[in-house]
């Protein structure tokens, strides 16, 4: 079997599962990266030909323990599913992953970031990622329909792991897509919000990322942040104000609580609570 006829299989059973196109360009180019390297017919390759892989992963290319569990379970999909052969998987064990702690934005340095977006389109953009907690892969495919100004809630339609969901649409988000709208009419054939280059298509994620890293840039906000941080930080100010986490869930489009209670480890909880060592007596003696 070639290499190309083993990623048009792969391709085939993705399908049959229901996971989406950028879940097999993901898997396609980390099996082709894997085959690159062994450089030996497929039929030949075992378990020792994976961890030699994953080797060279973690100690030549220091790539983090993450992006080495995504290259092993591509790997391990290509086997199993894809050619139909079993591996004894004790042998590639996944990465433990450090659980660190979003990177979020406090509200004051929240406002200091909207107030430094003079361009209409940005300022919509950043504020469906932290009014309405959206990642940029959903704000693109946003169509003009997906904003429901009577409700007040916007629809994101297969966002991660092909979910429909609603998440809040807050007034001064809606004003700001309608200042924009007003000023850039989009007119993509689709109805795309946010149409990419020349009506074509919508918009990009690196172009999201573009639009928060330039205004980012004209506020004095050192902290490594990305448009996700929005996202974190509108959760997280949420359960903060006394959100029923549930309904964070919700709208966040999350699988499992347990991503959602994440962030309730980072949201304040010393909030309005006063530290028994500030009862204490005290002396000067």
């Amino acid at each position: 079997m070639t290499t190309q006829q083993a990623l048009e299989k792969m391709k085939e059973d993705i399908r049959f599962r229901g996971l989406s196109e950028s879940t097999y360009k993901n898997y396609a180019r980390n099996v082709r990266l894997f085959l690159e390297f062994c450089d030996r017919p497929i039929e030949e390759l075992d378990e020792s030909d994976v961890r030699r892989f994953l080797e060279y992963l973690i100690l030549k290319k220091k790539l983090a323990p993450r992006s080495v569990n995504n290259y092993g379970s591509s790997i391990r999909f290509f086997f199993a599913v894809g050619l139909n052969r079993h591996m004894n998987y004790l042998q590639i064990p996944l990465m433990k992953i450090p659980k660190d702690l979003p990177k979020l934005l406090t509200r004051d340095e929240i406002g200091v970031l909207l107030g430094a977006c003079h361009n209409k389109k940005h300022k919509a953009l950043l504020l469906l990622a932290y009014g309405s907690g959206l990642r940029a892969s959903e704000i693109v495919k946003l169509r003009v329909s997906d904003i429901d100004s009577k409700e007040m809630r916007v629809f994101v339609k297969r966002g991660k792991s092909n979910r429909d969901h609603y998440s809040v649409l807050s007034q001064t988000t809606l004003d700001a897509l309608r200042d924009y709208y007003k000023a850039y009419r989009p007119n993509s054939p689709e109805r795309w919000l946010f149409p990419g280059t020349k009506n074509v298509g919508h918009m990009t994620k690196a172009g999201v990322a573009f639009a928060f890293n330039l205004v980012l840039e004209r506020t004095a906000i050192e902290k490594e942040v990305s448009t996700h941080s929005l996202r974190h930080s509108f959760a997280t100010h949420l359960i903060e104000d006394g959100a029923d986490l549930i309904k964070v869930k919700e709208m966040l489009g999350h699988l499992r609580i347990n991503s959602t209670l994440v962030y309730a480890h980072i949201a304040n909880a010393a909030k309005g609570i006063t530290s028994p060592a500030d009862r204490m007596g005290t002396s000067n003696d």
